[in-house]
C-alpha cells in the first residue's frame, strides 16, 4: 500500500470545517462519505456482513459530527438482483443494520441508509433463480446487446413495469424507509441516479413509455416524484434526501451530450423546491459531479468539462451535497464549500482512509486505495486499510504514479 500521489492541504481553516444542520442532525463538518456499493453482504439473503459490516462502518464514522451514507440497500428482493448486496426488509437484515447504526451513533456520527432499486441494471438470472421480473421503465429496451443476450438465456426478459408494479415499488420504498428509521438510522436517501430504476425513467435514452411516466419532462419525473412524496409522507422530509447524476452516462443514461438533460434535472429540483416552500423540504440532494460520468473509468476519465452543477443553486434553496473526485482536487473542494449549505463527498478515498476525515482536516497524505479490492468478498480492502498513524509506522510511501 502507498500514498496517493498529489499534494495535500489542509481544510480545517475552510468551511469544510464548519458546522452545519442537515435534516435533524449537527454535523461538525461538511465531509461527507456518500454510498459505496461494498459487495460483502451475505447470500442468499442479502444480510448485511455479520463479521465487517459493523467495523467498517465503525471505522469510518470516527472522528465526531460525520454524516455516513451507506452502501446502496435493497427495499425489497424485486428491488435487488445482485447476490452480495444488503436489503432492508427481513428480520434478520434489520438485526445487523441495528449494529450497524449503534455502532456510527456510539462514535456520535450520523447515518443515512440509501434506498437502492436496480431496475435493468440487474442481473436478470440472479431475478430468474428468485422468481423475479427483470425490470425497467419499458419492455425490451436493454443497455446492450449483452444484457439483452443474458436475459433471453435466462427466459427473463427485460419488462416495463406496469402502474400497478410501479406503485408497489412506491409501497417498497414506504417500507424501507420505515424500517430504517424505527431500527435506529437518521435518515434515508432515493436513488435517483446512476442509471438504476428512477434514473431510467428519467432518462429518454431508457424510457419510450407513452402512458404518464413517459414522453414528456414532467411524466418521465412522475415515478421519482411520487416516490419522495410517499417516503416524505412516511418518514419526514427532513429525513429524506436524493441523489442525481445529471451529467452521468453509467448504465447507458444520455449524459451532457443530450442538450435537454439539464432540463430534466432543472424540473425536478425545481419540483423539489415548490414542496420545500410548502414545508416540505428535504434534508439535501446529492448531486454527482460531471467530473465521475461513470464511477468504474480511471480518475477524471471522460469528464463532462462542458457542463456544471452549479445550476442547482438558482433553483434549490436547501443543502446541496456535491461529490465527485474532491480527494485529488482538495483546491475546488474549498472552492465548492464556498457555496450555500454544501457538502463535500469523499467516496473512494473514504475506502481507503477510514481516518479520512481526520486526514482532510490536518493535510495529510491519503492511502491509495485498490480497485481490484473494491467488490471482493474479503475484508481485505474493507476493514485493513491502516490510519495515518499505522501508515507512517509502517513506512508507507508515496505512489510514483500520476494522477
Amino acid at each position: 500500500m502507498s500514498y496517493m500521489n498529489f499534494d495535500p492541504k489542509p481544510l480545517g481553516d475552510t468551511n469544510i470545517f464548519k458546522p452545519i444542520k442537515i435534516g435533524n442532525n449537527e454535523l461538525k463538518h461538511r465531509v461527507v462519505m456518500p454510498a459505496l456499493t461494498r459487495m460483502r453482504a451475505i447470500a442468499p439473503g442479502n444480510i448485511p456482513n455479520t463479521e465487517w459490516a459493523e467495523e467498517y462502518y465503525r471505522q469510518r464514522s470516527q472522528y465526531p459530527g460525520t454524516l455516513i451514507i451507506t452502501e446502496g440497500t435493497f427495499p425489497s428482493a424485486q428491488s435487488g438482483g445482485y447476490p452480495n448486496v444488503p436489503g432492508i426488509w427481513s428480520k434478520e437484515q434489520l438485526a445487523e443494520w441495528k449494529k450497524i447504526f449503534n455502532a456510527i451513533h456510539e462514535n456520535k456520527s450520523f447515518v443515512w441508509v440509501q434506498l437502492w432499486v436496480l431496475g435493468r441494471q440487474a442481473w436478470p438470472e440472479v431475478l430468474k433463480k428468485e422468481g423475479l421480473r427483470y425490470d425497467s421503465a419499458t419492455d425490451d429496451l436493454y443497455m446492450g446487446e449483452e444484457e439483452k443476450e443474458r436475459a433471453l438465456k435466462a427466459n427473463n426478459p427485460q419488462h416495463g413495469i406496469t402502474k400497478e408494479e410501479i406503485k408497489q415499488y412506491i409501497k417498497e420504498y414506504v417500507d424501507a424507509a420505515k424500517k430504517a428509521i424505527d431500527a435506529g438510522a437518521d435518515g434515508v436517501q432515493i436513488h435517483s441516479a446512476n442509471g438504476y430504476l428512477l434514473n431510467q425513467f428519467l432518462d429518454p435514452i431508457s424510457n419510450n413509455r407513452t402512458d404518464e411516466y413517459g414522453g414528456s419532462i414532467e411524466n418521465r419525473a412522475r415515478f421519482t416524484l411520487e416516490v419522495v412524496d410517499a417516503v416524505v409522507d412516511a418518514v419526514g422530509a427532513e429525513r429524506t434526501s436524493i441523489r442525481f447524476s445529471p451529467y452521468g452516462t453509467f448504465g447507458t443514461m444520455s449524459g451532457g451530450e443530450n442538450p435537454g438533460i439539464v432540463a430534466q434535472y432543472a424540473y425536478v429540483i425545481g419540483e423539489l423546491e415548490k414542496r420545500a416552500r410548502a414545508g416540505k423540504r428535504l434534508a439535501f440532494i446529492d448531486l454527482v459531479e460531471p467530473r465521475v460520468t461513470d464511477p468504474f473509468l480511471p480518475e477524471f476519465e471522460k469528464w463532462f468539462k462542458e457542463g456544471t452543477n452549479e445550476f442547482i443553486y438558482s433553483i434549490w434553496k436547501g443543502p446541496v451535497l456535491r461529490v465527485g473526485n474532491y480527494a485529488l482536487d482538495p483546491d475546488q473542494a474549498t472552492l465548492d464549500s464556498k457555496k450555500p449549505n454544501t457538502l463535500i463527498g469523499y467516496g473512494r478515498s473514504f475506502i481507503a482512509n477510514p481516518d479520512l476525515v481526520y486526514r482532510l482536516e490536518k493535510g495529510l497524505p491519503l492511502n491509495k486505495y485498490d480497485r481490484n479490492t473494491f467488490y471482493t468478498f474479503t475484508k481485505e480492502g474493507y476493514t485493513d486499510y491502516p490510519s495515518y498513524e499505522e501508515s507512517v509506522a509502517k513506512g508507507y510511501k508515496k505512489e510514483e504514479k500520476k494522477y
